[in-house]
């Protein structure tokens, strides 16, 4: 893996099977001091051009790190904070739509042990990690799901997960707007993530000539280059802080 230089960077990270191995569940996850402090430092020597992009909420995400802030995109790009701490979110989806949606998942998830429902207010997302042999299930059945609340849902399946979040929310569109702002507009893009939602912002990186880096991912990825493991994206984020006027990319 070659290593750019730091002083020109714009840094965007995902959370879960990124920077945090993949839990069972959501909220069993833990951040350890030595990411915070790695990241803390990241923030420092970039002036700030670091962000956060994962399907979890802001405020989950701040919760997670606290006492770092960083600046952030949460719900696949539902919602997003700037480094000026502006807060910013698309359309909402209508509460029928979404009551519609939580009944019908929320009635799978009590017939069928394993299946958990993550509530995230304006997205929802059906876990199947302790049920592996459900997959099939549960993707036909969210694929119904998501027919019945168009055009205010998209269907969005992930490691274990399929995910109804607003139409529209991206995190390759929450990316392109974080570059339009300060300390990142400027700068070359970096996006580290590890699922099939961080391909809009691969593609999106790759076409303004930035880096785009996919981690555990052994099948097909619009991502340049590849990292094995959460261990390998923090050993190579240390490698940025190590010497962050070389640059060899």
């Amino acid at each position: 893996m070659q290593t750019p230089s730091l002083s020109s960077l714009a840094l965007f990270l995902d959370i879960d099977g990124t920077l945090l191995e993949i839990a069972e569940t959501p909220r069993s996850v833990a951040v350890d001091p030595a990411l915070k402090d790695l990241l803390g430092a990241l923030h420092s020597r970039t002036q700030g051009a670091v962000a956060l992009v994962s399907g979890r909420r802001i405020a989950e995400m701040d919760a997670l790190f606290r006492p770092l802030t960083l600046s952030a995109a949460g719900l696949h790009g539902f919602e997003r904070r700037g480094a000026s701490g502006t807060h910013q979110h698309r359309r909402a989806p209508s509460t029928r739509a979404l009551e519609g949606a939580r009944r019908a998942m929320l009635d799978l998830a009590n017939r069928h042990s394993g299946l958990l429902v993550e509530d995230k207010r304006f997205a929802l997302a059906l876990h199947y990690r302790l049920a592996p042999d459900l997959q099939e299930l549960v993707a036909s059945t969210m694929t119904q799901i998501a027919e019945r609340t168009r055009p205010e849902f998209e269907l969005q399946m992930g490691k274990m997960v399929a995910e109804l979040r607003p139409a529209g929310a991206t995190k390759g569109a929450a990316v392109a707007q974080f570059m339009s702002e300060a300390p990142f507009s400027g700068r070359r893009p970096v996006y580290v993530g590890d699922d099939l939602t961080d391909e809009s912002a691969f593609e999106w990186v790759n076409g303004v000539g930035g880096l785009s880096i996919a981690v555990n991912v052994p099948g097909a990825t619009a991502a340049q280059q590849r990292l094995p493991s959460v261990a390998a994206v923090r050993m190579w984020l240390a490698d940025l802080l190590s010497d962050p006027y070389k640059s060899k990319s």
